[in-house]
C-alpha cells in the first residue's frame, strides 16, 4: 500500500521534510489520500506546472466521484473549479471583466480607506485576525459581489466547513456547510431578480435570465465559489505574512525603510509562505501521460502541492530563505494554466495596500501572544494573531 498522506499534520507555516526528500528523489509518487484511496502526488516545480497546465489532467472527470483528495466533500458540478475547455471559458469570462488590473486599480483607494478604518479601531494589543486581516478582504469581496458585510459570521463559518479536511469539521459537517452557502446564495439570486443590482451577482444573474449563458446552479455555485475564494485565501495569506515578518525581522525592517520594495517583497512572500495545508484540487488523467519519472494511466488522480513546488530548489536556490530582493519569476501561488487564479490581481492590490499600511503606521508591531494555528483545513493560517505596537 502506498504511504499516507499528508505525511504528517501541517506545522505552522512549515514544510514537511518529506517533500524535499521527493522532489530530490521522487517527484512524482503513489500515496493514499484522506478520502478516494490512492492516487499520484506531485512536489516539484516543472512536474507541478505541466499538470497544471496540461488539458490531459481533467478536473471536470472529478465531479460527483469519489476520488482520491483531500476533503471530506466530494465535488459538485457547477463550479468554475470544475469544467474544463469550453464551459470554463465561459464563466471565466462572465467575471474577467471585474478582475482586470484597471478595475482592481480603481479599487484601490477604497482597500485603504477599509484599511485605515480598521487600523483605527484596532486594539492595543489586539487580535490582528478578526480586527484587520479577516474582515479587511470580506468587506472588499462583499462590496464587489453585492453580499451583505453583517452575514460574515455565518458565511465564515460554512466556508471552514466547506474547506475542512482530515481533523477538522466531520463530512457530515462539511456538507452541511455547503448546502447553507447554497440556500444562502439561492436567496440572494432571487433578491437580484427581484431589484437588480449593479454588482457582480446582479451582473451574473442579468448573464443567466438575459442572456441564458449560466443554468441555475452554474450561478449560484459562481457566487459560492467567489465568496469563500475571494475571502479566505487573501485573509490567511495576509495573517501569515506578519507571523513571517515576525520571525524574519531583517525583512521587517527593509519593508519600514524601503517602501519600494513591497511588490516584490509580496511575490516573495507568496512563493515562500505554504498557504495551503497539503495537496490541492484532484485532477483525472484522460490518458496516459508521463510525468516526470511516473507514467499515469488514464483515469489515474493526479495532485499537486504548490508549496512544495515554490520550495523547489532547481528553481529556486535557497529556497528555506526569505529574501525580499529574489527574483521569484512565476512561483506557483496562483497556479497555472487554464484555472490560474482569478483573483490573484485582487489580491496583490490587497496585501500591498494592507501590509504596506501596517508597516508604514506601526512601525513598532510586535507579537503580543503566540500564534496558535488552525487544524483540519485546506488553508493554514492563525486562529489569533495578538499584537501590540
Amino acid at each position: 500500500m502506498a504511504p499516507t498522506y499528508p505525511f504528517s499534520e501541517a506545522d505552522g507555516l512549515t514544510l514537511d521534510p518529506t517533500y524535499a526528500r521527493l522532489r530530490r528523489d521522487e517527484p512524482v509518487s503513489r500515496v493514499t489520500y484522506p478520502y478516494g484511496g490512492e492516487g499520484w502526488l506531485v512536489t516539484s516545480y516543472e512536474e507541478t506546472k505541466f499538470v497544471l497546465g496540461d488539458p490531459r489532467f481533467s478536473r471536470a472527470r472529478t465531479v460527483e466521484r469519489d476520488v482520491p483528495r483531500m476533503q471530506p466533500l466530494i465535488a459538485p458540478g457547477g463550479s468554475i473549479l470544475t469544467h474544463d475547455g469550453a464551459d470554463h471559458a465561459r464563466m471565466r469570462r462572465l467575471v474577467s471583466k471585474a478582475f482586470t488590473v484597471r478595475r482592481i486599480e480603481e479599487l484601490r483607494p477604497r482597500a485603504q480607506q477599509i484599511t485605515d478604518e480598521l487600523l483605527d479601531r484596532l486594539d492595543n494589543p489586539g487580535d490582528l485576525v478578526e480586527g484587520f486581516t479577516m474582515p479587511f478582504p470580506i468587506t472588499i469581496i462583499c462590496e464587489l459581489l453585492g453580499v451583505p458585510f453583517e452575514d460574515r459570521d455565518d458565511f465564515r463559518m460554512w466556508s471552514n466547513q466547506v474547506l475542512s479536511t482530515v481533523g477538522g469539521y466531520t463530512p457530515e459537517e462539511a456538507m452541511h456547510g455547503m448546502m447553507k452557502l447554497h440556500a444562502y446564495f439561492v436567496d440572494l439570486v432571487a433578491k437580484r431578480r427581484a431589484n437588480p443590482t449593479d454588482d457582480l451577482m446582479g451582473a451574473l444573474v442579468a448573464a443567466r435570465d438575459n442572456e441564458d449563458r449560466l443554468t441555475e446552479d452554474e450561478l449560484v455555485r459562481f457566487g459560492i465559489t467567489l465568496l469563500v475564494a475571494g475571502h479566505e485565501t487573501t485573509a490567511n495569506m495576509l495573517a501569515n505574512s506578519v507571523v513571517t515578518l515576525f520571525e524574519h525581522p531583517d525583512a521587517m525592517k527593509r519593508l519600514q525603510d524601503d517602501p519600494a520594495v513591497l511588490p516584490n517583497a509580496i511575490e516573495e512572500l507568496l512563493r515562500f509562505i505554504p498557504l495551503g495545508s497539503g495537496a490541492g484540487f484532484t485532477r483525472i488523467a484522460t490518458e496516459d501521460v508521463q510525468v516526470g519519472n511516473a507514467l499515469v494511466k488514464g483515469g489515474d488522480a493526479v495532485l499537486v502541492v504548490v508549496s512544495s513546488a515554490n520550495h523547489d530548489e532547481s528553481v529556486y536556490p535557497n529556497s528555506a530563505e526569505l529574501d525580499l530582493d529574489r527574483e521569484v519569476g512565476q512561483h506557483l501561488q496562483f497556479g497555472h494554466g487554464i484555472h490560474f487564479c482569478l483573483g490573484s490581481q485582487l489580491a496583490r492590490m490587497e496585501l500591498q495596500v494592507a501590509l504596506g499600511t501596517l508597516v508604514r503606521r506601526m512601525p513598532g508591531l510586535r507579537l503580543a501572544q503566540p500564534v496558535e494555528f488552525r487544524k483540519g483545513s485546506l488553508v493554514r493560517g492563525p486562529l489569533k494573531l495578538v499584537v501590540a505596537w
